[in-house]
């Protein structure tokens, strides 16, 4: 399996993993869903409804393939995806935290550029 394919297979696996994980303790209202859109490569994590009467519609995780790397776009998890994807061993040098400001991303443990 070439890098790019790899790399969709871990981030797929990862986002269904928290899927998996709050719906296991679901929030009464509340649903959890993955959207993998791999001609595109963006792959999402989304929670939405109606939890105790209030409307509700975020993205939890949002990872990307761009300019062959992996880029985290929003990640409300407790640990980091990125860590997530270095323990199932992608390089360090191909993740970006593009929810950092450009000028500072070089301060992160991650590429930058």
């Amino acid at each position: 399996m070439d890098r790019l394919n790899h790399y969709r297979t871990l981030i797929k696996q990862i986002l269904q993993r928290h899927a998996d994980l709050m719906n296991s303790q679901p929030v009464p209202g509340e649903e959890v869903d993955c959207v993998f859109d791999e001609q595109r490569d963006h792959y999402l994590l989304l929670k939405y409804g109606w939890p105790r009467g209030k409307h509700t519609h975020y993205t939890k995780l949002h990872v990307r393939i761009a300019e062959n790397k992996i880029w985290i776009e929003e990640d409300m998890t407790e640990d980091g995806v990125g860590n997530e994807l270095v323990e199932a061993g992608v390089p360090r040098e191909d993740i970006l935290l593009a929810f950092n400001p450009p000028e500072s991303r070089n301060l992160t443990e991650y590429t930058f550029a």
